[in-house]
């Protein structure tokens, strides 16, 4: 069975994975705004019905992300927390 140091460094070691998963994140939520941008920028001016569709999908997309990091954030905190009890 691990000792309490141990168990901490273990706890660390999440929390770094979920540091370096907020920064895919941010990549995607980045690679996801450019390519609603680059959307937008191509079907303006055009009379496509499922564009708004496919704008307000881009945006959902985007949110999601933000929720994601969210959560990760409360998890990590969470997981602090636990480690300061042992």
């Amino acid at each position: 069975m691990a000792n309490i140091d141990e168990i901490r460094a273990g706890i660390g070691r999440a929390n770094q994975q979920a540091t370096e998963s907020l920064g895919a994140l941010r990549h995607a939520r980045q690679a996801i705004e450019e390519a609603a941008s680059a959307f937008s920028q191509n079907i303006y001016g055009t009379a496509q019905n499922d564009a708004d569709d496919a704008r307000g999908r881009f945006a959902a997309a985007s949110e999601k992300i933000d929720e994601v990091e969210q959560m990760l954030h409360v998890a990590m905190q969470s997981a602090d927390d636990v480690a300061a009890r042992l």
